[in-house]
């Protein structure tokens, strides 16, 4: 019932949010003597914002046509490399002519699977496109998906991404780098020390981890307390609904994307509340440039996908609840995950001195797992005046972090 009256709920949204911007752009009309009005521009901007609020989104497209490289400009191509059920491998492949970039080292950024499309992470690929040969982890929508193409949980999770470090060896020769951005840590984490384990030719060279949570008892947040103040059985019940018949993955049981976004929503809602009246001023006074800005962030902060029950609560059972991982406890298909195997694999652990989401040392305690890898091996970043976003997306990722990164992969290639 609850995924049904959202969708009613967003129905008759999506017809208000066309009406809105149909009035604003009416009022903002030059040959509406009314837009030379005091209250024109006003009104204009009110009915702009609740349009823009309030409108339907799909998944947004990564958009890139060129990169440059040293000093000259290439094409981009996306490539999609390999194809699962409940994601795909996506590579941005620069051609220089007909030739592809050769001699970069393969990068595998591993985008979120926590209500977010991985196009949340496009400044993060536009930054280290250039230098790196980047493939990024494409997960589709649950609620697309469907039931005849079986479960998904954070077991299969770890085995994507072993199989995807796999392809990315077989079509490029070298060993793979890894990112994990946030939620992905912990799996990316147990792939590592797997592949470390059994030998595997395509384990990656290093392990970025940026802001992930792979130990939550170190300076838990508000994300943290939610999960530990309920018992499991209140996410089951009030967390999970199904998919409507609407939907090609019709009868899943899903974590839907709008409950994710409402979770993040109130947790900065001052912050959101003040951005959308900073958007309503800069229409008014008709600053463009500043209102796209603004725009631009919630088209993609707003663009969510359901995830599958099964991986969200096994996800807050095993990462939040339990701490399996920095106890020695996780298991991976029957297989306990010893971080004590990991000694080929460089890690780097990245975290924002302002993370309301994954608090400070959760993320380094993957270094003090990993105790058969040689501290040399071994890098701490912790980026000052950084909130969790702005480790990956903003200025202070594009000048003062991703040169790290880029760094860290140069000296373990």
């Amino acid at each position: 019932m609850l995924y049904d009256a959202y969708e009613v709920q967003r129905s008759l949204l999506a017809g208000a949010s066309r009406l809105a911007g149909l009035g604003a752009g009416w009022l903002n009309n030059p040959a509406n003597p009314f837009s030379y009005s005091s209250m024109g521009p006003v009104v204009a901007a009110g009915l702009d914002v609740f349009a823009h609020a309030s409108a339907p989104r799909g998944k947004p497209e990564f958009g890139f046509e060129t990169a440059i490289v040293g000093k000259k400009i290439v094409a981009v191509d996306e490539d999609v490399v390999a194809r699962k059920p409940f994601g795909q491998l996506k590579r941005f492949r620069k051609v220089d002519g007909v030739v592809a970039i050769e001699g970069q080292q393969p990068l595998l950024i591993v985008a979120p699977m926590s209500g977010h499309y991985a196009t949340l992470l496009r400044e993060t690929v536009e930054r280290l496109l250039p230098k790196q040969d980047v493939f990024i982890t494409d997960w589709r929508d649950a609620k697309l998906v469907s039931l005849d193409d079986g479960r998904f949980d954070l077991d299969d999770y770890v085995d994507y991404l072993i199989d995807f470090c796999a392809t990315i060896f077989a079509l490029t020769g070298k060993r793979p780098h890894v990112l994990a951005v946030c939620q992905p840590s912990v799996p990316a984490y147990a792939a590592v020390a797997i592949m470390n384990a059994d030998k595997h030719p395509a384990r990656p060279a290093t392990l970025t981890m940026m802001g992930g949570p792979v130990d939550t008892r170190a300076a838990p947040t508000a994300v943290n307390t939610l999960a530990t103040q309920r018992p499991h059985a209140w996410f089951q019940q009030n967390a999970i609904a199904t998919v409507p018949m609407i939907y090609e993955g019709a009868g899943r049981k899903v974590y839907p994307g709008f409950l994710q976004l409402a979770g993040f929503m109130t947790m900065n809602l001052g912050d959101h509340l003040t951005s959308h009246w900073e958007l309503f001023k800069h229409l008014v006074i008709g600053d463009e440039e500043s209102a796209d800005a603004t725009r631009d962030f919630y088209e993609e902060y707003r663009s969510v996908c359901d995830m599958t029950a099964e991986f969200y609560l096994q996800t807050v059972d095993v990462v939040f609840q339990r701490h399996l991982l920095p106890k020695g406890e996780y298991m991976h298909r029957g297989k306990r995950v010893d971080p004590t195997a990991i000694k080929d694999t460089a890690l780097l652990a990245i975290e924002g001195e302002r993370d309301d989401i994954s608090g400070i040392g959760q993320t380094k305690a993957a270094l003090d797992l990993a105790t058969k890898l040689a501290p040399a091996k071994k890098k701490y970043l912790m980026a000052k005046d950084v909130g969790h976003y702005g480790i990956f997306n903003g200025r202070k990722w594009r000048e003062r972090i991703a040169p790290v990164v880029e760094k860290f992969i140069a000296a373990n290639a």
